[in-house]
């Protein structure tokens, strides 16, 4: 059994996140782009692409590899509905 973890809290983060939500920008904006640029220079590969939601990732990855109606998409079985939802839209 993976034991709970609660999140690491403290006040340089409650800050940023206050930062962020004063900014204006919540899925997207500057500080996204700079993230995006980080994974990039971290990852060592072209690009990075940071989205808002793990199903609209799901959904990108679908259409970036051309899988169309008809095709056969596998899923876990043990998993969020959402994971299916994503291949039926």
């Amino acid at each position: 059994m993976i034991p709970f973890s609660p999140p690491r809290m403290d006040q340089k983060i409650v800050d940023a996140v206050i930062d962020t939500l004063y900014s204006g920008w919540i899925t997207t904006g500057p500080k996204t782009k700079r993230f995006e640029q980080m994974l990039t220079a971290y990852g060592g590969h072209q690009s990075t692409l940071c989205v808002s939601s793990g199903s609209a990732g799901l959904e990108l990855m679908l259409r970036w590899f051309g899988v169309r109606p008809g095709d056969e998409v596998i899923v876990p079985a043990c998993t969020y509905s959402a994971t299916a939802n994503v291949v039926v839209h």
